[in-house]
């Protein structure tokens, strides 16, 4: 069944009218006669939205309990067995509650496209993963809902429901998006007017990048070459010089005036330009345009010009910037450079020269030179001119011998042979031989040699200039040779280093491979077992073939594996390096595999170990509650014992007090093998510290512990039941260790806070002790799981607890770490990201 449409909706903010615009082209599909059903949709209290799902089909919701609460999630099933021709589900980026078939809500969709259902839903700028750290530092509140990019952009058609800052506000103001007692909260923090705007201009520049990749798709396979000039695109050429970086800087200031656009650095290698590079230099130019926001590429090509035209024009280049030639001004005028070259051929692509102190110096490093075409050409032109030339030079001396001539002749010979090599020179020596032998060999005007001493002379001169032609052509080749490999050489080199910067090294392969070989996708397969099919390992450039058969280039590295370029045909003398990066490729998977294999290895021998310590915990720290319990049960049940009603309370308050410790521990326990396993699923949401502490001190002795937290202390995004546990679990790690002190929970205020976490305002809390601390040394180690039972002291702490509650802050986003408490004692900190608001707030702004 073929897959079927995905249309997204795609805002800037809460409230911009997704939802809303999403139900009405539900509505206008149905009056079409389209089959459509409402699978999933928050109206978040707003009247007018929840109006248009009148008159759609709703399918009913799925309702799930956690955690003592219940929430309604779409019901995936109900909707496959409806099998609508077009479903509305609603916050693409949803994390589905636990228990569900699928982790995210984007994935239950993939589904239903599977199933040749469309579907119709909506996203926020601030879920894209890409922006997750833009938005963060524009609105100081961290998204714990992301959708990767890639999967946004398999979308078929993305609307952007868009309304200027002012309007949203407006519309905020009036109560159309949030209840009465939020609207000044959220005026004066996220909906602030500087956030709205740039968050809109986030949304529009990545749409716009979206539309730039779909413009470059229909012109690759429309064949159009011309540059469209739909966007500001400047291409810097780089020759591998220090100019570089006056060149880029040049066009950073060139953008800048256009508010907008992009810039690319090409470096184009030629096979015999590796002798011209600066490595140093280079890489300085690379740090320096990723610097400015720009990328760096790399091509090959024998004619640089060419190369950088080709480039631009593949990417849709506005203009290019390259620098004056370092040829003082008579050579370059005769004969020519890359700029003027460039200049010449660009058409429609405006180029910039720009002057620097390189320029028309003369400094140009000298480059190995191979027997091209030209030279082959101006070589045979030589060879029939110069012979005759050099005739004319030999008549008009009054007197000359054999010697003499064969002499004169034999360095013009060398001279075509140095300039055109073998073939051109073989025919100067024919040449220059039949014009010695008529004009300088007696019989004098005829072809005839009488003395055969003038024959053995005239033999030598056309061997000597065959052997001469030979020996140049021979150079040149075995030159040309040693310039390619060193090119490919150090081509894989910069290849292997960009792709060990990126985090997925294969795909980053894959990624320059587009640019060196000039291709538009590449892709790498391997085979499926049992059948003689092929699966996508990799790809790079999107709309890779499902099978490899498609492409016009396609490089066979193993039996098992295979890389595949499409775009152009490749000529033959990149074959070389096409498996030379083959290899690499190969290599690389093979790393990938390993660390996979690695990270598989070393789970499996830390759940090992886990389940080693449990058993340990199980057998050793169970056995001393239950043995209490025992004890006292054993005692109450012995017959014809009578107990004063005081040694009945002590007997039931040991069985009260041993149960209470055998239901923290299995709790500890259970809690530590969800944390090991990667089980944890915290539920985020606007948590107030004061609702949280009374639950977590429940069962701490009276007046262990006292409370001080200012009446202004802001919400944290955080799981209520994780956090009461953190809380739980710290504060009876200082009541069992420091029993002769009192415990304090302090907080900090939202305006006065300066706690901070990953650079953005954080929610802290204290709570301290004075009993006798922890040494330095073993401040990491007490956060480690049961340690007791690796024979550390008591008196540095309990691991279990204080492992779990590590586990569960970091589950939240969150950190928790141990200061020395000033006079003595310790210190324990949680810091859990600042909320915007309630739980509605944050809800809508999943919206």
């Amino acid at each position: 069944m073929a897959r079927a449409a995905l249309r997204i909706f795609l805002g800037a903010a809460p409230g911009v009218g997704k939802t809303y615009a999403m139900l009405k082209e539900a509505h206008r599909l149905q009056e079409r006669g389209e089959d459509v059903v409402v699978a999933f949709a928050m109206h978040h209290g707003r009247a007018d939205t929840k109006a248009l799902t009148d008159g759609l089909e709703v399918i009913p919701t799925r309702s799930v309990e956690y955690r003592g609460a219940t929430f309604e999630e779409m019901d995936l099933d109900a909707v496959l067995a409806r099998h609508p021709h077009t479903a509305v589900v609603d916050e693409y980026a949803h994390t589905n509650i636990p228990g569900g078939r699928n982790r995210k809500r984007w994935e239950d969709i993939e589904e239903l496209l599977e199933a040749g259902i469309n579907v119709l839903s909506t996203v926020n700028v601030q879920h894209l993963a890409s922006l997750g750290d833009v938005v963060s530092a524009i609105t100081d509140v961290r998204q714990a809902e992301t959708v990767p990019d890639e999967v946004v952009r398999r979308a078929d058609q993305i609307h952007l429901v868009d309304i200027s800052p002012e309007l949203l506000r407006q519309r905020l103001g009036d109560g159309k998006i949030y209840t009465a007692d939020k609207i000044d909260a959220a005026l004066s923090n996220y909906f602030r007017t500087g956030n709205l705007t740039a968050l809109r201009e986030l949304a529009l520049l990545w749409l716009a990048d979206r539309v730039d990749e779909g413009l470059a798709r229909y012109r690759a396979e429309n064949r159009i070459e011309e540059s469209w000039p739909a966007r500001e695109r400047i291409v810097i050429g780089l020759t591998g010089g220090p100019e570089g970086e006056v060149l880029i800087r040049r066009a950073a200031r060139i953008i800048k005036r256009v508010n907008g656009g992009d810039l690319l650095a090409v470096h184009v290698r030629a096979a015999d330009g590796v002798a011209a590079e600066s490595p140093q230099d280079l890489e300085a130019q690379r740090t320096l345009i990723r610097d400015l926001g720009g990328s760096y590429h790399i091509v090959s090509g024998e004619d640089p010009a060419k190369a950088l035209l080709d480039f631009a024009r593949s990417v849709n280049a506005t203009q290019i910037v390259v620098g004056v030639s370092r040829r003082k001004a008579l050579a370059g005028r005769l004969m020519g450079g890359v700029g003027n070259r460039v200049v010449r051929d660009s058409g429609d692509i405006d180029v910039h020269m720009v002057s620097h102190p390189l320029g028309g110096r003369g400094k140009e490093r000298p480059r190995p030179r191979d027997l091209g075409r030209v030279r082959v050409i101006v070589g045979f032109v030589l060879a029939v001119v110069l012979p005759v030339l050099l005739q004319l030079l030999l008549a008009a001396s009054p007197s000359h011998n054999i010697a003499t001539a064969v002499l004169v002749q034999l360095s013009g010979s060398v001279a075509v042979a140095l300039v055109g090599g073998l073939w051109p020179a073989l025919l100067a020596a024919l040449w220059s031989s039949a014009l010695v032998n008529y004009f300088s060999i007696p019989p004098l005007g005829t072809l005839t040699i009488s003395d055969p001493q003038n024959l053995l002379a005239l033999l030598v001169f056309a061997g000597v200039s065959s052997a001469v032609a030979v020996v140049v052509d021979l150079s040149a080749r075995r030159s040309k040779e040693a310039a390619r490999a060193r090119s490919e050489a150090t081509t894989l080199a910069d290849l292997t280093r960009g792709a060990t910067a990126a985090e997925d090294a294969v795909a980053g392969l894959l990624e320059q491979a587009l640019d060196v070989f000039g291709v538009r996708r590449a892709a790498l397969y391997q085979a499926t077992d049992g059948d003689d099919g092929w699966r996508l390992v990799a790809e790079a450039g999107g709309n890779a073939p499902a099978e490899d058969g498609e492409s016009e280039n396609t490089e066979q590295i193993d039996p098992t594996t295979r890389l595949v370029l499409t775009g152009r045909v490749l000529p033959a003398s990149d074959r070389r390096l096409l498996g030379a990066f083959g290899t690499q490729l190969m290599a690389q998977l093979e790393r990938r595999q390993l660390a996979a294999s690695q990270r598989e290895v070393m789970r499996l021998a830390e759940s090992n170990t886990m389940r080693t310590s449990i058993l340990r915990a199980v057998s050793h720290d169970l056995r001393t509650p239950l043995a209490g319990i025992k004890l006292a049960v054993g005692g109450l049940r012995q017959p014809g014992v009578r107990y004063t009603e005081q040694e009945e309370q002590e007997l039931l308050a040991t069985i009260d007090e041993c149960s209470d410790r055998l239901d923290v521990l299995v709790g500890n326990l259970l809690d530590m093998s969800r944390i090991t396993s990667d089980s944890v699923n915290a539920l985020i949401k606007p948590t107030r510290w004061s609702e949280i502490i009374p639950a977590a001190l429940h069962g701490v002795p009276f007046g262990r512990v006292r409370i001080d937290l200012p009446p202004n202390m802001p919400e944290v995004d955080a799981d209520g039941g994780m956090l009461e546990r953190v809380v739980a679990n710290i504060v009876e790690n200082a009541v069992k260790y420091a029993p002769k002190s009192d415990i304090v929970i302090v907080g900090s205020a939202g305006g006065l806070s300066t706690a901070t976490l990953g650079g953005q305002p954080a929610g802290e809390l204290r709570i301290i002790d004075h009993g006798q601390g922890v040494p330095a040394a073993n401040v990491l180690r007490m956060f480690q799981p049961f340690q007791r039972l690796n024979d550390v002291p008591a008196t540095t702490g309990v691991g279990l607890g204080l492992a779990v509650a590590k586990g569960f802050t970091e589950a939240m986003g969150g950190t928790l770490t141990a200061e020395e408490t000033p006079g003595g004692g310790l210190t324990m900190v949680i810091r859990l990201p600042l909320s915007t608001g309630s739980y509605s707030t944050a809800q809508a702004l999943k919206a």
